[in-house]
């Protein structure tokens, strides 16, 4: 066959590839920006930008929207059916936080509780001890959900701890994400089945290795046990995350302990990932036993997700931000807010509140630093104050505003938290917690050196075309 034959046959797959992917994009893609790139990619990178679309770019949710809908609704109707005749005590607060809790309201489904415990756990130092005692006291129910569980000392104690309560007779189940149970080799999913414990991962990856830029993951960490003691924040299953043990690739985080009605609202949340993922339904007092006041925290689960949940987390922030009097303070690992976020600082700034955001000064993942680097130019732009924290990596997610109110959980502030992926967040009304993770942020924020705008702008042209370029791939990191 001669070259022009090869040519006219290449050619004429790519124009049949890039015709099927446009036409897909134009009827499923609902942001324009992301419509007119993936579109632009796929015509301009013959044949190799429909292969990234495929892996990259389409909706896998959708496969199963069908069932996914179904199992919501289903859901939905059973917890409303659990809760009649039980009337939610309406919450007193103050207008601004009054009118972002009635926004919260409408967008998660969840009532505001009074009585909860929120409490702090900083590193896998506090956060795994914390979490290995509760399940060694585990009575009836455990249920956990991780995006990684990585293999090694941290992950055989969790394992051990979770085999001794099947032992004992408590029911577990554990859910891993689909490309975080491959993180490492060969995955622990295996041995958690060998132990007798169950264990699902949530959409299985197509390809049998771990890729950070896949589509729609389980990102939510929660652990609850007996249905009353919950746990939620940023902390993966790693060895990495024991600073005492000074591991190689150290990770900071921030987890939290909760008690009180809130941790319904966890367990409410994993027991739709389960449902959706192995179709079995957890019910009864088991798994949602009758819940006490246990301190003094007004808060609210806000579950975050691709499906009827979409932009729970972005009309969080949007809203947090609208009602901010005094000071925002963002932690957060990875910062790549869509254009629409940004001029909400801007507003925010513009008003007259102090915006203040800690980010690594060194990422962990390489094409997200170069992205942010750019971010970070239009956000200093715009009035916000850039604090970079140093090593080791930080990868803390929180949101506090006007010491007064907080939102921890799994979400960062980027393209897959506030669209791509499944998160869970818990909004807390309490001067009193506020005023101690300001506390945590200011330890963050020491040696922490003060980004300045003549320090981005005085880089070299390599430097500053690289991460622009970077940054055209926001919509995918």
């Amino acid at each position: 066959m001669s070259a022009t034959t090869w040519q006219l046959l290449v050619g004429a797959l790519h124009v049949a590839l890039a015709s099927i992917v446009s036409a897909h994009v134009v009827l499923t893609k609902s942001d324009v920006r992301a419509a007119i790139g993936w579109t632009g990619l796929v015509w301009l990178t013959p044949i190799l930008g429909s292969f990234l679309y495929f892996f990259l770019g389409i909706n896998r949710i959708r496969r199963a929207a069908g069932r996914m809908r179904s199992v919501r609704h289903l859901h939905t109707a059973d917890r409303l059916a659990a809760r009649a005749g039980n009337e939610v005590a309406r919450v007193d607060l103050p207008a601004p936080l009054a009118r972002l809790a009635t926004l919260t309201g409408r967008i998660s489904g969840e009532p505001l509780t009074e009585g909860n415990t929120v409490e702090p756990l900083v590193d896998g130092d506090a956060g795994y001890p914390a979490m290995l005692e509760a399940i060694g006291s585990a009575r009836t129910s455990i249920a956990l959900a991780t995006y990684i569980f990585d293999r090694g000392r941290v992950a055989s104690r969790f394992v051990e701890a979770l085999a001794a309560a099947v032992a004992r007779g408590v029911e577990v189940r554990v859910l891993v994400d689909g490309v975080g149970a491959n993180y490492s080799r060969p995955s622990i999913l295996r041995t958690l089945r060998e132990r007798g414990i169950a264990v699902a991962a949530f959409l299985p990856s197509p390809v049998p290795f771990a890729h950070p830029y896949f589509n729609m993951r389980n990102h939510r960490k929660l652990l609850i046990v007996d249905g009353r003691i919950g746990f939620t924040g940023g902390l993966n299953i790693r060895d990495g995350c024991v600073l005492v043990d000074r591991p190689l690739h150290a990770t900071r985080d921030l987890h939290f302990r909760l008690t009180g009605p809130v941790v319904g609202h966890l367990s409410e949340a994993f027991a739709f990932d389960w449902r959706f993922t192995t179709g079995e339904v957890l019910r009864g007092d088991r798994w949602f036993p009758p819940l006490e006041a246990t301190g003094g925290v007004i808060a609210r689960g806000i579950p975050d997700g691709p499906d009827e949940t979409q932009d729970a987390y972005l009309m969080t922030l949007l809203g947090a931000l609208a009602e901010a009097r005094d000071r925002v303070v963002i932690v957060t690992p990875y910062f790549l807010p869509d254009a629409g976020l940004l001029e909400a600082l801007r507003v925010t700034v513009l008003r007259g509140v102090q915006v203040r955001l800690l980010t690594p000064a060194r990422g962990n993942l390489r094409l997200v630093q170069w992205a942010q680097q750019a971010v970070l130019s239009r956000a200093l732009a715009r009035g916000v104050r850039v604090e970079l924290t140093p090593e080791p990596f930080d990868h803390s997610k929180l949101l506090v505003v006007d010491g007064a109110w907080a939102l921890i959980g799994s979400a960062n502030w980027d393209p897959r938290s506030l669209r791509l992926n499944f998160e869970f967040q818990v909004e807390c009304y309490s001067a009193e917690l506020a005023g101690m993770l300001e506390k945590l942020v200011e330890a963050k924020a020491a040696g922490a050196r003060v980004l300045g705008r003549h320090e981005l702008d005085r880089r070299g042209l390599w430097p500053r075309l690289r991460d622009g370029a970077a940054w055209l791939l926001q919509p995918y990191l």
